[in-house]
């Protein structure tokens, strides 16, 4: 086995770009000028390397509402530090779960606050019904249509648990008096850190048919081994030394024999071990997990 599955992904990885992102960064930057604010969703799980670093720089002119997403599948303590994070950068930052609707109700009031002087001018101007425009965006697969659909209560937006479904704009009208514009998920054309592109990797903000999954999976056990040894123990059956002993494919190998996922001669089935492991983290089945923190935390 190469020694690369223990090192990281490979830098021809990392740098994969899709053609569609350069249009869909334009199509944000024309459309700025129709919104009154920008909501930007994160995962919960990796609120840095989910984080466009692009889009403070084109949004920087407008409003900003932070939503982490995903909640539930993250762990609760990270999730708090990362709110307090970003509220000491002076921005609104709400913690969400689409499929709960948990922080839902929290949306309207911070988007009102946050265009407070706008609304007032509107009602001097006898506008006082005048929608509320607010641009939604995101890397792919962080969970914006699903947003979409539960705060406007309606099918509105298409949903599937993988990236690049939304490849155009579309105006989403709310009973709640807010407009939202959905735009595609965008990346950024190039990961300047390893860890960034293994991290939205392993949540599936990159589609897993163009990379190894083999290779995500083992990245994934070393994370786990560092971030939420005792989770990972208990959800494979592993003793302690295994987890601190073994280098990453060792134990992503001695995980898909603990589950039975052999093929003749007794090797273990590594596309399906694979699969199995990304899987049960992408649906919590290991336990809430984060795979970042704040520095500062």
């Amino acid at each position: 086995m190469a020694n690369d599955k223990t090192e990281g992904m490979t830098n021809q990885n990392i740098n994969w770009f899709p053609g569609h992102m350069a249009k869909t960064r334009r199509l944000i930057a024309e459309c700025l000028p129709l919104v009154d604010a920008v909501i930007e969703i994160l995962d919960a799980r990796i609120p840095e390397s989910s984080q466009n670093p692009e889009i403070d720089r084109i949004c920087a002119s407008k409003p900003q509402i932070i939503l982490l997403s995903k909640t539930s599948l993250a762990n609760e303590n990270a999730t708090k530090a990362w709110r307090k994070h970003f509220q000491s950068l002076d921005k609104i930052c709400i913690p969400c779960d689409f499929i709960t609707s948990f922080g839902i109700s929290d949306i309207v009031p911070a988007v009102r606050t946050q265009l407070a002087e706008k609304i007032a001018k509107n009602e001097q101007k006898g506008m006082s019904g005048k929608a509320i425009r607010a641009m939604v965006v995101g890397i792919p697969n962080v969970g914006k249509s699903s947003f979409i659909n539960k705060f406007a209560a309606a099918k509105k937006a298409k949903v599937e648990n993988r990236p690049g479904v939304t490849l155009a704009k579309q105006w989403i009208k709310c009973q709640n008096g807010i407009e939202l514009l959905d735009t595609p998920g965008v990346l950024w054309p190039k990961f300047d850190e390893r860890t960034v592109a293994e991290n939205l990797a392993i949540t599936g903000a990159i589609k897993d048919t163009i990379l190894d999954t083999e290779e995500i999976a083992t990245v994934l056990c070393s994370r786990l081994a560092r971030v939420a040894p005792r989770q990972l123990a208990a959800r494979y059956n592993l003793d302690e030394s295994d987890i601190e002993n073994l280098p990453s494919y060792e134990l992503f190998e001695l995980i898909g024999k603990k589950r039975g996922l052999l093929i003749k001669g007794g090797n273990i089935d590594s596309e399906r071990t694979s699969l199995m492991l990304l899987d049960e983290f992408r649906s919590a089945k290991i336990g809430r997990i984060s795979l970042e923190v704040p520095q500062e935390w």
